[in-house]
């Protein structure tokens, strides 16, 4: 049994909104790289790397989900390494999709709504949060955390303990989440108001300027704080088209 891919890629693109969700230049959100047409098997996974691409092939995935997609900026010659990546999943009959900001900021599927709802946080209760690219990509909350509560939490959450900044407040009231590397952003953050800030990284300078600032920075790491998303996807469009699906979990470290 198989699903059309246009048919997947038809209902995710209405999913997530693509066509109206602004990006980052570059950022090509939807269908990616397409196959025979025929799916199967689904992956999800964060990002879109070589390595990525061989644990798919591997298992036999022929649709890749991924929040972080193949293109980014300008336009990337097919060659070298990028070449010898798209010729692999080629070969491989494996299609790719794409959603960065669209998957970050869905009320449902979205990274930071899944983190809040993991950390025990409503995200039907929060405000939004950080605007950029003329929408609001995250949440705020009011909270009872302690700065050593959130980040047993977080540890709990992520399977590690994140970095943090301390300081801001030991009783956090007012909470600020946006996954990914929104580090280098601390001033717009503590501009809407929070005194701590769920991220993903950030420069080395953010120490300092979190200091400045006087707020407390949780950075949960890039990838982990990322994975929430592609994995509601993936779960979705199984159920809806009754196919199987698997995480391909290959961390970074960042």
């Amino acid at each position: 049994m198989f699903v059309k891919l246009s048919d997947i890629v038809h209902y995710t693109d209405k999913l997530l909104r693509c066509a109206e969700v602004k990006d980052w230049s570059g950022a090509k959100n939807g269908l990616q790289l397409e196959n025979d047409g025929q799916i199967t098997r689904l992956g999800a996974a964060v990002d879109s790397h070589i390595g990525v691409i061989e644990e798919a092939v591997n298992r036999g995935v022929d649709l890749l989900l991924v929040h972080h997609g193949l293109y980014w900026g300008d336009v990337t010659p097919v060659t070298g390494a990028n070449y010898r990546k798209l010729r692999l999943a080629m070969n491989h009959n494996l299609a790719l999709y794409g959603a960065h900001l669209p998957l970050d900021l869905h009320p449902k599927l979205g990274n930071n709504a899944l983190l809040s709802k993991a950390l025990g946080l409503t995200p039907s209760k929060g405000k939004p949060f950080f605007f950029e690219k003329e929408q609001y990509i995250g949440f705020k909350y009011e909270t009872k955390f302690t700065r050593d509560s959130l980040a047993s939490k977080l540890t709990q959450v992520l399977g590690h303990a994140p970095t943090i900044l301390p300081h801001g407040p030991e009783k956090i009231r007012k909470l600020g989440i946006v996954t990914g590397g929104a580090g280098g952003d601390l001033a717009k953050a503590a501009a809407e108001g929070i005194d701590t800030f769920i991220t993903g990284e950030g420069p080395n300078h953010s120490f300092g300027q979190a200091r400045e600032l006087g707020i407390n920075v949780f950075y949960g790491g890039h990838y982990a704080t990322e994975t929430f998303g592609v994995k509601a996807l993936a779960s979705q469009l199984s159920d809806h088209f009754q196919i199987p699906w698997q995480f391909i979990d290959v961390p970074t470290g960042l």
